[in-house]
């Protein structure tokens, strides 16, 4: 009798479990392959010993309910309801932060004018992270070193290790971190939106005190002593980075090779120095070293026993000088003479006008148009020199136009289209000397490029050897000139027309069918007188042509 192991009932509990002593095998199923390389996970088949698995055994609708029902007993009852989205703090508190604004005050010592002075900071705080950072505003010229005082973190509240939250900042509270207490004075709009959403009421907001140093200097005390008329500190803190800029002509017309160069020059208030520079124009051939003047104090008017000082040579002092270039000697519509150089104001921007307005009302300045390069350039016309002999007069020119030369543009497209179109004329020379009567020749004019060419025919007998006459070349009509020139084109070519090459004459006697073909297509362009003679000849060929095929015809007949 065997038992069943699988389904004897009993509970799992110590006395009532049997081994199987008939199993040898206990290991677990191999679920990992590999493919290739590739390690692949599969769902074993059988369980511990080779046993069948239990989902194997149940049916599909056992399985169904196990794996969709909960028991009561083990877990409760399942809640239902639907669970909101989860947000993190780093999400929904993005790009929020508390902005107040607080004071510290700094003990100043071994100071007898002052005792302290208040220091005004910015305190942010990030809703995110809950961190802080403390950033002092940059005063200029103040000497101090400012900016962020404490960088972005979670500053300590107390000695128990815990942090400073929103909710223990408060409008007229005190901040003490790393030793430094900070006043709170106020807040922003958002942190007391967000604090009255969260049901904290933020006190009063409070005055910023002030400073007693700059209430000081804002108001001086009344002193006992002549005050002097110049104050370099004052000069430096008002006039810092104000720069009177004008725009003027340099004329240099005087020296060897001169010219009127466009340049600027700037006026620097803080100062009183004076700087130059040259506009530079690409391709103006300058090297682009635009400073005509470096920055400096100009001496206007020098003391009777330093005028022979070698001033090229040495600089001059103050204590040579009686008088500097000011403001007031720089008006636009006038001319200044600068270290011997003449220059033109003829603009200004718009912060000088603005400050001669209200410091030097009595000096009129009047701007005026300077006329650019390019109009100048434009209203004189550029003249071609003449003609030097060498080469053609398109070579020649090419000259005129860069300093390397290249071959004259080509009509890309005529060229092209007429690569292979030639008109055909068959001539004879017109010539005084009775020997060269005989002389036939072939005249061809290439449609590509409006040059000709001519060959002579062979003549037996004749003396002459017979050839290329005239390689390919432009030719001028007669009394064309170098400045107004004129060339030979196929409405010239008419049948008993005269063509002068070089000091010869040809008078043309023929042409062929292509030529008339051709000249018929562009009618529009050729004389009527032209057409006309070429239809006339081929006309009176094709007649000579039939008469003698009749003849032969007539001749033949009788013989058959």
């Amino acid at each position: 009798m065997s038992w069943n192991w699988n389904s004897h009932g009993l509970p799992f509990l110590p006395g009532y479990t049997f081994q199987d002593v008939t199993k040898s095998a206990f290991h677990r199923p191999q679920t990992l392959k590999y493919n290739n390389g590739y390690a692949l996970a599969h769902r074993p088949t059988v369980g511990i010993g080779q046993d069948p698995l239990l989902s194997v055994e149940l049916l599909q609708q056992e399985i169904s309910k196990l794996s969709f029902e909960t028991p009561d007993i083990t877990y409760g009852s399942f809640d239902q309801s639907i669970v909101e989205d989860f947000i993190p703090a780093h999400v929904a508190l993005d790009k929020k932060v508390l902005v107040y604004y607080a004071y510290f005050q700094e003990d100043i010592l071994f100071s007898p004018e002052e005792e302290y002075c208040v220091r005004p900071v910015v305190i942010y705080y990030y809703l995110e992270d809950d961190s802080m950072c403390i950033v002092e505003p940059k005063v200029e010229n103040s000497g101090i070193p400012q900016g962020k005082r404490i960088k972005r973190q979670r500053l300590p509240k107390n000695e128990r290790g815990e942090h400073y939250q929103w909710k223990d900042l408060n409008v007229g509270m005190d901040l003490e971190v790393y030793g430094v207490k900070y006043h709170i004075t106020q807040c922003d709009t958002f942190t007391k939106e967000f604090m009255e959403s969260e049901g904290l009421v933020l006190n009063n907001s409070e005055p910023m005190p002030v400073d007693p140093y700059s209430n000081r200097r804002e108001n001086p005390p009344p002193s006992f002593k002549t005050p002097s008329g110049f104050d370099p500190m004052h000069q430096f803190l008002t006039m810092d980075r104000k720069v009177l800029h004008f725009f003027a002509l340099w004329d240099d017309t005087d020296s060897l090779f001169g010219e009127t160069r466009p340049v600027t020059v700037q006026y620097y208030l803080v100062d009183d120095t004076v700087e130059i520079n040259e506009v530079y124009e690409r391709n103006s051939g300058r090297f682009p070293f635009p400073v005509l003047m470096h920055r400096q104090k100009l001496p206007k008017k020098v003391k009777p026993k330093f005028e022979t000082f070698p001033s090229c040579v040495l600089e001059v002092s103050a204590a040579e000088v009686d008088e500097y270039y000011s403001p007031k000697d720089f008006q636009v519509g006038q001319a200044v003479t600068l270290l011997g150089r003449r220059f033109l104001l003829h603009d200004c921007d718009a912060f000088t006008k603005e400050y001669y307005q209200k410091n030097h009302p009595d000096l009129e300045m009047k701007p005026f148009e300077v006329p650019k390069k390019t109009d100048l350039l434009k209203e004189r016309k550029k003249e071609v020199p003449p003609y030097n002999g060498f080469g053609s007069p398109e070579d020649s020119l090419q000259n005129c136009f860069s300093l390397t030369p290249g071959p004259p543009t080509k009509d890309v497209l005529k060229i092209l289209e007429n690569s292979h179109n030639v008109l055909r004329y068959s001539a004879r020379l017109d010539s005084q000397n009775p020997g060269e009567e005989g002389r036939q020749f072939i005249l061809s004019y290439f449609l590509s490029d409006d040059m000709m060419s001519i060959f002579e025919k062979n003549t037996r007998n004749s003396g002459i050897i017979g050839g290329k006459f005239l390689r390919k070349n432009r030719i001028h009509k007669p009394g064309s000139t170098v400045d107004n020139s004129e060339f030979y084109s196929p409405a010239d070519f008419a049948i008993g027309a005269t063509v002068e090459v070089f000091g010869h004459r040809f008078v043309l006697t023929d042409a062929d069918h292509y030529v008339l073909k051709y000249l018929e297509s562009n009618a529009t362009q050729i004389p009527l007188q032209t057409l006309e003679s070429l239809r006339q000849k081929h006309s009176v060929g094709t007649a000579n042509n039939q008469q003698a095929d009749q003849n032969g015809h007539d001749v033949a007949e009788p013989s058959s």
